[in-house]
């Protein structure tokens, strides 16, 4: 049994056409969801991107935890655990430059092999001492981003293949023509797109009528509310236009990857599973991008398609309650190896056969914002109480700019805070809780049956008095460390 795993970044489920968009072209992602399972009710775990990708890794949530950072070393990852134990060789194929510099070590490695390809976002690739100047006008992000700005000095804008994910799947599919008479292999292709900048060849924005040419170069905003003067009708629609070009950049490459696997008939012996990691706000809400607001289904609610031989329900859709840290169980059941005690996701291959129960509810969130809740019909926000206490478990202390600070360094404990970490000693160090921009002064509640995109929040204390031991229970199913009932004023039903 051979399995891939085709992991994006920043793909939105309602920005698909199996998941009822009608206006992005996705046919190959269509294509792939017409010969496997779609799930309808998938949802994040750990957001964002490397919470996300060490949840798919270890199966289990960290953002109660722990924020952005390194694998660590009590965690049972997915491919050394099919090494080890069923002698499964792993490849991994990425253009996600988070794994290679600070607060992403230890991933990569964790593969037989793997290839990089450059270039995307503010990857420091290119040798440039005199770095290009952003052009005049410039509006977003990106303006000020030098590595971004020197990496397009070496792309023509309208060769697909200068850029990365074109050239991941392109990897991949020599991978399929290498490997494709081999057994019991796993294929991670990894690619970022459709993450900002919103960058592609023109041609696939003429697809959406994208007239911007002759704007001032905007191709990704910052993360903020829209401004009312600068982000008009055009400015957004030219967004979010940027958005679909990528995306269908991203899906015609997935086309011929998969043209690839038909070359080849390796649909009767391989499992392909396609997912994300969040998504991403294009002017919903008055917002754009990730991070700092309320987890609206826009992030959070994300797809899922599979397919494998084994499936009876070829063509079918999934209602059960599915999330991020089900992938690793799921790869891991597929090859019979046994879980690690620590895994809190659970394989999906008995929906794969029928439609049965998986999960009562899921959790989602950002380490040290809210803590979302959600049985698949409502989703309860519950946010922290000010000045409430929170601490970052780590053996090492890296996030995305590299080393923590050392005065937040002085403050660290260190002893074995985590009952998961095989009884290794680690830090704990003091975190700042928060919660989202513009919270209300109440837990906020959202129905998804009559506001799908969660417009008017519900105050209600009755509804709230069923959700809350609810939510509760589900932090001591998660071994949610006690500071976070704390923090969100819940009582812990170990420590009372």
């Amino acid at each position: 049994m051979n399995l891939i795993v085709i992991s994006t970044d920043t793909w939105r489920a309602d920005h698909v056409g199996c998941y009822g968009n009608d206006w992005i072209q996705t046919p190959n992602l269509d294509r792939l969801a017409q010969r496997g399972v779609v799930f309808d009710n998938h949802w994040s775990g750990s957001l964002p991107c490397m919470p996300a990708r060490r949840e798919m890794m270890t199966g289990r949530l960290n953002f109660l935890e722990t924020p952005w950072g390194p694998v660590e070393p009590w965690d049972d990852c997915l491919p050394v655990e099919l090494r080890q134990k069923r002698g499964i060789y792993s490849h991994m194929i990425t253009d996600h430059y988070h794994y290679f510099h600070g607060g992403g070590e230890g991933y990569h490695t964790l593969f037989d092999t793997w290839e990089f390809e450059r270039g995307q976002e503010g990857d420091v690739w290119h040798p440039l001492v005199d770095a290009p100047q952003a052009p005049a006008g410039t509006r977003g992000k990106g303006k000020l981003r030098r590595a971004y700005w020197v990496n397009r000095e070496f792309r023509d804008p309208e060769e697909d293949l200068d850029y990365p994910t074109p050239r991941c799947f392109a990897q991949a599919a020599d991978f399929l023509d290498r490997n494709h008479a081999a057994d019991d292999w796993h294929l991670h292709l990894e690619v970022f797109d459709p993450h900002e900048p919103f960058d592609c060849p023109s041609k696939y924005r003429e697809m959406y009528d994208d007239t911007w040419d002759d704007k001032y170069f905007y191709n990704w905003p910052e993360y903020g509310p829209l401004d009312p003067e600068l982000d008009d009708a055009e400015a957004v629609a030219h967004i979010r236009k940027s958005y679909a070009g990528t995306l269908t950049m991203a899906d015609v490459w997935l086309g011929k990857f998969l043209d690839k696997m038909d070359e080849h008939d390796m649909w009767q012996d391989t499992a392909l599973v396609l997912t994300t990691d969040h998504g991403h706000l294009l002017g919903e809400h008055g917002l754009w991008a990730k991070n700092y607001m309320q987890d609206y289904t826009e992030l959070a609610h994300i797809p899922l398609i599979v397919c494998a031989p084994e499936s009876e329900r070829v063509g079918e859709r999934v209602q059960a309650l599915t999330a991020t840290m089900d992938v690793m169980p799921t790869f891991m059941d597929w090859h019979g190896a046994e879980l690690p005690p620590h895994v809190q996701g659970k394989s999906i291959r008995h929906l794969l056969t029928q439609e049965e129960k998986h999960h009562e509810s899921v959790l989602f969130g950002y380490f040290g914002k809210d803590v979302n809740w959600t049985d698949g019909v409502h989703v309860y926000c519950r946010q922290p109480e000010q000045g409430a206490p929170l601490y970052h478990h780590t053996s090492m202390p890296r996030n995305y700019a590299g080393f923590l600070p050392r005065e937040r360094l002085a403050q660290a404990e260190a002893g074995v805070f985590l009952p998961t970490a095989y009884d290794i000693p680690h830090l704990r160090i003091p975190a700042r809780s928060s919660r989202h921009r513009d919270a209300t002064d109440f837990h906020p509640i959202h129905d998804l049956r009559t506001d799908p995109g969660q417009r008017h929040a519900i105050e209600d204390a009755a509804l709230e008095a069923k959700l809350e031991p609810k939510l509760t229970a589900a932090l001591a199913r998660h071994g949610a460390p006690k500071e976070q009932y704390t923090r969100l004023g819940l009582v812990s039903p170990a420590h009372g």
